[in-house]
């Protein structure tokens, strides 16, 4: 009767300690799109972004804006990355807090040929990251590109929320990029998990029909809709992103645009594509001159229900 007692003993304190584990393991964080199940991170059932019923006639009001009017930048607005990581393509610049410039009622980007921690080059990148992002609407940029062998400058967009997974999963828009070896040849790119230039399949289009890019100011756009994204110099639509192009169900895997985005500046040096004919050090210094950065939303956008939340 009693090695029977003790048997139920050790049996409930078994149980119990099984079920305090139980309730210690941690919960599975799984990423948006995954959900758990049995223990594990399981792709959820995809979901088709087929956006319809917006007004096409959309009325835009402009929502912010820099028009580098001072003679600082407006650390209100923008923060710079301070970094020698390279950029994440081989780039040879460090970017520091220095090489800009705010004067005669625009903001100039200058990347240096100068020995810096280490590096031979030094330039600066900017961001919005966490002093404003959107979600649709217009954003245009006017700016006069820099020349050189080896410069490689872009204006961008990243996602404030890595919504479906880190770089590519959850989406980068190019609205305008340049290498120096390829003078007067603007390019408007998408990346997005299955479509990026690490595999060589992003989707985008170029444009030569601007010759002056390097000593004239243009203005380079994107019209971002919940269901494509339009690229513009001045008012030459060169590239349209349409997922349904692409697929009849297209999910975050095509179109991972549903979420806010934040703007980023900058000049790179050399790197995987900015590089691929050298650079010159006689090119530098040289600037990315910017006379305004604007973005404008509709109202009619801003209720639409595209099934996700910020």
């Amino acid at each position: 009767m009693i090695r029977k007692f003790f048997l139920l003993l050790t049996m409930f304190g078994a149980a119990t300690t099984l079920a305090a584990c139980e309730q210690d393991t941690e919960p599975l964080n799984c990423i948006p799109g995954y959900h758990e199940e049995d223990g594990k991170c399981v792709e959820d059932d995809p979901i088709c972004f087929a956006p319809q019923d917006y007004a096409e006639e959309l009325t835009y009001q402009l929502v912010w804006s820099d028009e580098f009017d001072g003679d600082e930048l407006d650390r209100s607005k923008w923060v710079y990355e301070v970094n020698g990581e390279g950029g994440g393509n081989n780039e040879l610049q460090f970017y520091t807090d220095t090489n800009t410039e705010v004067s005669d009622g625009t903001l100039k980007i200058i990347a240096r040929h100068e020995d810096y921690n280490g590096w031979e080059y030094t330039s600066s990148r900017i961001t919005t990251q966490n002093k404003a992002a959107w979600k649709y609407g217009i954003i245009e940029i006017r700016a006069k590109i820099p020349s050189g062998l080896g410069t490689w400058s872009a204006l961008w967009m990243m996602p404030l929320f890595s919504r479906y997974g880190g770089w590519p999963n959850s989406g980068e828009l190019d609205i305008m990029e340049h290498v120096g070896y390829n003078e007067n040849n603007i390019h408007g790119t998408i990346h997005t998990k299955i479509y990026n230039h690490k595999v060589g399949t992003q989707k985008g289009s170029n444009t030569t029909a601007f010759q002056d890019v390097t000593t004239a100011f243009h203005v380079y756009k994107i019209e971002w809709l919940p269901d494509r994204i339009d690229f513009y110099v001045d008012d030459d639509n060169f590239y349209t992103y349409d997922p349904h192009r692409y697929s009849s169900c297209p999910t975050s895997n095509v179109w991972p645009f549903n979420a806010s985005f934040f703007l980023i500046m900058n000049i790179a040096v050399g790197g995987d594509w900015g590089g691929v004919n050298g650079v010159d050090p006689d090119d530098f210094p040289t600037s990315m001159e910017i006379d305004y950065v604007r973005v404008y939303q509709a109202d009619e956008l801003m209720d639409y229900d595209d099934h996700t939340e910020d």
